[in-house]
């Protein structure tokens, strides 16, 4: 008896194997030579560009230093650290062999034109919810304006077995559900493009949703916020910890400024999606994520002008002529009221720490990171450049500081292990975008 079951389990076993291989097997795709290439419309090329901006896809294809598009750009991960692909038009090292349909196939599905199941650290999760113009456009894109650069792909650092692309059909086999973006009709148009952007093209839940053990965004908590590159995303929902509520119009002005006049400017991770990236897109796609973000974060018709916490902070920000006695308010008016004191600084990019995001956030990273490297002129509002204290202030003093913004400004619970975490992120920074 016992012998039959055994049998018979590894009979299962054996049938669940080959149909896995079945599953998992994609063939490859004939290649196509480079005068196929030609003739694109202007416009879908133009199209392309644009789509191709608004999905970054040259940020994470572009090593430091590196040609646009030409790969190798390292993607630390909690399994190892994968490098980007070549994906310019290169007709060895790149893309330039691939057809349309291996290009479609890449994005909606996740597989090369060899027939290789791509690492997740692309984001076919998301691009799958394109439709096929769109992708079709960025193709066309691609194989037009960008130039063709030869390179040699880096080795991704990943221990056996998780090296293994087949297993990648396992996974997505568990967390990906394929399928372009369906409208929902209960909301408005507007919404429902913004929707498409959000959570196809942008991919914002890449960075905004936590993930589980395996890597995969945790799909019952969308939007809930996550740590990247040691920044903290912040939730997009109504868990969002910003003092001042979000609203549409703050929204599309973070997307197309870089800064909002109540929740601070756009740096580090998130800086070259803005600025090289979502930016880009058109007007009424700006309105439209604006329309979405701003629905699915819980906004309110309320002018944040008219806020409580506001004015509030605005008051308690004005310049004290009695002595300071904490050495956190001393330092900070030393070396950061000159550009936070009053709402005509606000008016210019210069947030109100009382109420910016990173004071209101569970965790000071993103305080810590600008108040150490500052930012720079490709980050945060045109115009507006803030420097770094790195080499001016030790751990000790941005301890002070961000203890006193927290505390007497913010007026939130102390962050825990605050010096041990200023520590941290000087040893372990800045951190190259």
């Amino acid at each position: 008896m016992l012998k039959r079951l055994l049998l018979g389990g590894l009979a299962v076993a054996a049938l669940g194997a080959v149909g896995f291989a079945i599953y998992a097997y994609k063939p490859a795709l004939a290649p196509v030579t480079a005068d196929q290439h030609a003739g694109f419309d202007p416009a879908l090329v133009e199209q392309g560009r644009i789509l191709a901006s608004a999905g970054y896809c040259a940020t994470c294809h572009t090593a430091e230093g590196g040609a646009p598009y030409a790969g190798n750009y390292p993607i630390a991960t909690g399994f190892g650290t994968i490098y980007s692909t070549n994906l310019t038009p290169d007709m060895e090292t790149g893309i330039g062999t691939w057809s349309q349909a291996a290009f479609r196939r890449a994005m909606h599905e996740g597989v090369d034109r060899e027939g290789n199941h791509l690492f997740p650290a692309f984001p076919y999760n998301h691009f799958t919810k394109m439709t096929d113009a769109d992708i079709d456009a960025v193709y066309a894109y691609i194989m037009t304006d960008v130039a063709p650069v030869k390179t040699e792909q880096k080795a991704n650092e990943l221990p056996f077995p998780l090296n293994l692309r087949v297993l990648q059909a396992g996974w997505k086999l568990l967390f990906v559900n394929f399928g372009a973006y369906q409208p929902d009709p209960a909301h408005s148009e507007a919404w429902n493009r913004g929707a498409y952007l959000a959570e196809g093209v942008t991919h914002c839940g890449a960075c905004h949703t936590p993930r589980n053990a395996l890597g995969a965004e945790d799909s019952s908590q969308v939007f809930a916020g996550a740590e990247i590159d040691r920044w903290i995303a912040p939730a997009l929902t109504a868990a969002n910890p910003s003092a001042v509520p979000w609203t549409a119009p703050e929204f599309k002005s973070y997307l197309a400024k870089g800064v909002t006049t109540y929740h601070g400017v756009a740096a580090g991770p998130m800086g070259p999606v803005v600025h090289d990236g979502v930016r880009a897109l058109p007007e009424a796609d700006l309105d439209a994520l604006a329309v979405y973000l701003a629905d699915i974060v819980g906004a309110t018709p309320d002018d944040p002008a008219q806020s409580p916490v506001v004015l509030a902070s605005l008051h308690n920000n004005l310049p004290d002529p009695q002595y300071r006695r904490a050495e956190g308010e001393r330092l900070y008016a030393t070396a950061c009221a000159a550009c936070h004191y009053n709402a005509a600084q606000i008016a210019q990019g210069r947030p109100d720490l009382g109420i910016n995001s990173a004071t209101n956030l569970d965790t000071p990273n993103n305080l810590i990171h600008v108040m150490l490297d500052g930012v720079s002129a490709p980050e945060g509002i045109a115009g507006v450049v803030m420097p770094g204290f790195r080499h001016a202030l030790n751990d000790s003093e941005i301890t002070a500081i961000a203890a006193y913004l927290r505390d007497k400004r913010a007026g939130k619970p102390a962050w825990p292990d605050l010096a041990a975490t200023v520590a941290d992120l000087r040893a372990n920074g800045p951190v190259a975008h």
